[in-house]
């Protein structure tokens, strides 16, 4: 599997703990920010658009070393400028969309030492050993600047495809009722459809996020494919599946929303 995933160029003067990453989706895939002079500027961007100017005395760099970096940030797609209305001379630098989140190292350790030690509690659960793989793989990935949703995302379309066949009905309430004996059934959370116009879906106890750290961004990619898949297939027509409360946003439960 090709690795679309790339990390920026971290100076040899630049001094860093590599206690916090940035992650930003790119059109090459998913950057990773480790240097710490872009993660000082994507902060300072993220409380407001700033000109070169603002950007060299918040950060109390040299200009030429400000402008290396913001020349970097560019041509990965991170961020963008624009003119300065007020001076044609001048640009406005802004991060781009396609911002994923801020994570730091120490808490990620903390969290998979949390998942061990729920593992241990279970008394050899095999389920929970599984959750356990699969959480400590995920939090690992994310600790090297790695977001596997987007892969996460693909194979929920393929498993919806496959699973269509065993939860189909013409009946839609018994359709629904198939898809949340399914999730229950596979311990992959407890279903309760909660409107139907649009059709939403809350999911207690969510196999994919529940125990996540905060990630402040919704996590559920591989539930989220599955969802679109299957009521693509029920509709006969291509669906969009929008994750609008979630366990990694420090809700009590994963809610979707099929559109």
């Amino acid at each position: 599997m090709e690795n679309n995933v790339k990390q920026d160029e971290i100076e040899p003067s630049e001094k860093s703990d590599n206690s916090q990453i940035e992650l930003f989706a790119t059109p090459e895939g998913v950057l990773a920010i480790k240097s710490p002079v872009r993660v000082k500027i994507l902060s300072m961007l993220r409380d407001g658009d700033l000109s070169f100017d603002e950007i060299v005395k918040l950060s109390g760099r040299a200009k030429s070393t400000v402008s290396s970096h913001l020349k970097a940030m560019t041509r990965d797609g991170v961020i963008s400028s624009r003119i300065d209305t007020k001076d044609g001379r001048k640009k406005i630098f802004f991060i781009r969309p396609g911002y994923i989140g801020k994570l730091h190292r120490q808490q990620l350790q903390e969290d998979i030492s949390a998942y061990i030690q729920r593992y241990i509690a279970s008394e050899n659960d095999p389920f929970e050993f599984f959750r356990l793989i699969f959480h400590t793989l995920r939090i690992s990935l994310l600790n090297q600047g790695v977001n596997i949703d987007p892969i996460l995302y693909e194979a929920g379309l393929k498993v919806g495809d496959a699973l269509y066949e065993k939860v189909k009905d013409p009946d839609q309430p018994t359709f629904l009722s198939n898809i949340a004996q399914f999730w229950e059934t596979h311990n992959l959370g407890s279903v309760e459809v909660q409107s139907l116009k649009p059709i939403t879906i809350k999911v207690q106890d969510c196999f994919e996020c529940s125990g996540l750290p905060y990630l402040g961004r919704p996590a559920c990619a591989f539930d989220s494919g599955i969802l679109e898949s299957l009521f693509s297939s029920y509709k006969q027509e291509k669906v969009k599946v929008m994750e609008t409360a979630c366990y990694a946003l420090g809700d009590k439960a994963c809610r979707f929303v099929i559109e």
